[in-house]
């Protein structure tokens, strides 16, 4: 009887499969090279895994780097100093270690090219790995250099890396808001944010001076993503957290003071700042200045070219503008005698009408609060204030007035408003300029709120209510006008349909309770229901 014919059966594996398969076997080959430098070409195997097109393999073939090149960098066998080429490297006298050391070098210098270009793979989940390991690969590098330092006051960084990290991270063509939020993780260390913000400023000054200036939206968002999420601590104390902690004279390092990292951070910002920006990021960085880039520089008052600037801009830019200008002047002493030139020209009839309403009259109100504002600069904010309030909606009336009775609160010299003697000799005409840009220039203190009288008349009854108000003496107290700040014509118009209304009249005193018997039961004597 002839034997039975073998089948050639080919067992089909599912993807769940092929991928345990994939990372058994590279952590075969990592266990291997590590093993013996018979297998260093098993490297090559390694290095292949991260040009795969499966998801999976890619993240596998990380880790096994990681795992590889940070227990080489441990061991001390990657080659110290300039590589040379490699044909130069596996030519000539050199010892087996040598070459073999020269040859990792290269492999893992490959490695790390290709992790850099993962920063831009369309998986989140790809991008993600290879930043983590490369940052790894940077805390390697801190430990062990790769570079000969050969005098004693040279602090050992991976700068190259971190550099070509920022710069795969600023990209021209795609968001990378996800993996720069993942990468905030490794800013919290003192010295990985120093080196990164000086990456950003060499960064952003070749891409935008490349590029003459012109806009790149997608670059500078990037750049004001990454940017935003760095923050210089407030005490020299606090630069306690490390990636590399220097052997000797840890404390004359200048990434450990403070002095230097503010300065570094302000270099950062004044760099980005000074191109030409996308006007909706005028508005984002415009919102957190005050509070997030501020109080971090050196010298806030190097800000005032960008916020000259920005006012230009117009609309709720200029406002915010003017909001940073103000905190300038208020709480770094700067001299910028235009400001309230400024502030006076954005008051225009439009204002009532835009969705920053309520926050342009709380920074108006608050730019204002100072008692020692000169009379006519108040005076003229009073009466552009109430000649635009003939042309505003009811629910900007009932913001405007109260704001115009405080100026006039704070300002007692401003009562001649209301009140002037009239003389005979008096013009009928009003002598304020309204198309005058210059509020000392206006001739407000010549004229009167005659405009307010009008608004008595107004159709609208709660309106007309508090112009009335100023036919009697103002009292000492200011009104507070944040309940009105935001209120909109829906608010009013159900806060009127809510008003209380009086349920039941009474007729007499005493209830009837028949209906012949009343008071006196005069109907009792006169009428029967018979």
């Amino acid at each position: 009887m002839a034997p039975a014919k073998k089948r050639n059966v080919i067992s089909a594996k599912t993807p769940e499969q092929s991928g345990k398969k994939a990372k058994i076997d590279l952590n075969t080959k990592v266990e291997n090279v590590l093993e013996s430098r018979k297998n260093a070409n098993d490297v090559f195997d390694i290095l292949e895994f991260l040009e795969s097109r499966k998801e999976k393999d890619v993240v596998n073939a990380v880790n096994a780097c990681s795992k590889l090149f940070t227990t080489l960098l441990e061991k001390n066998e990657l080659f110290l100093g300039k590589l040379p080429a490699e044909d130069e490297a596996l030519s000539g006298s050199r010892s087996a270690d040598e070459k073999y050391s020269m040859f990792m070098r290269h492999r893992y210098n490959s490695c790390v090219e290709m992790l850099l270009e993962h920063l831009n793979h369309e998986l989140h989940c790809v991008k993600e790995s290879a930043l983590c390991c490369l940052m790894k690969f940077a805390a390697g590098e801190g430990q062990h250099p790769l570079e000969d330092l050969d005098w004693n006051e040279h602090y050992s960084f991976p700068r190259e890396l971190i550099q070509a990290v920022v710069d795969r991270l600023l990209t021209k063509t795609t968001d990378n808001s996800l993996l720069i939020s993942r990468f905030q993780e490794f800013l919290e260390m003192e010295d990985v944010r120093y080196y990164v913000m000086s990456s950003i400023r060499e960064n952003v000054g070749k891409v935008m001076d490349k590029n003459k200036g012109a806009l790149v939206p997608v670059y500078q968002n990037n750049v004001f993503t990454l940017m935003s999420n760095i923050s210089v601590p407030s005490e020299e104390s606090e630069l306690t957290t490390f990636m590399i902690k220097q052997e000797a004279k840890h404390e004359d390092w200048k990434v450990a003071k403070l002095n230097e990292h503010k300065r570094a951070f302000e270099r950062m910002w004044l760099g980005f700042l000074k191109y030409k920006l996308p006007s909706n990021m005028y508005k984002k960085i415009l919102v957190i200045l005050h509070d997030s880039i501020l109080p971090n520089m050196s010298k806030p008052t190097l800000m005032i070219d960008f916020l000259s600037a920005a006012y230009e801009v117009g609309g709720a830019i200029s406002l915010l503008a003017l909001n940073g200008l103000f905190v300038l002047i208020h709480q770094h002493n700067l001299d910028y005698p235009d400001f309230y030139k400024k502030l006076y020209n954005l008051l225009e009839p439009s204002v009532f009408h835009v969705k920053y309403r309520a926050r342009f009259f709380h920074l108006a109100n608050l730019f204002l609060s100072s008692s020692h504002l000169p009379v006519y600069l108040v005076a003229a904010f009073a009466k552009r204030l109430a000649r635009l309030a003939l042309t505003a909606p009811p629910t900007a009336l009932l913001l405007v007035l109260p704001f115009i009775y405080n100026l006039i609160r704070r300002h007692p010299s401003c009562r001649i408003l209301i009140h002037k003697p009239s003389t005979q000799d008096e013009s009928v005409e009003d002598p304020y300029l309204m198309d005058e840009e210059d509020p000392a220039q206006c001739r407000a203190l010549e004229s009167s709120l005659w405009e307010i009288k009008t608004l008595q008349k107004h159709y609208h009854p709660d309106v007309a209510k508090a112009a009335v108000s100023i036919n009697t003496p103002l009292s000492g107290q200011e009104e507070d006008i944040t309940e009105v700040l935001e209120i909109t014509t829906y608010e009013l118009m159900e806060r009127d349909l809510k008003k209380s209304r009086i349920k039941s009249v009474p007729l007499e005193f005493e209830t009837a309770t028949q209906l012949l018997n009343g008071v006196g039961d005069v109907l009792g004597q006169h009428f029967c229901l018979d």
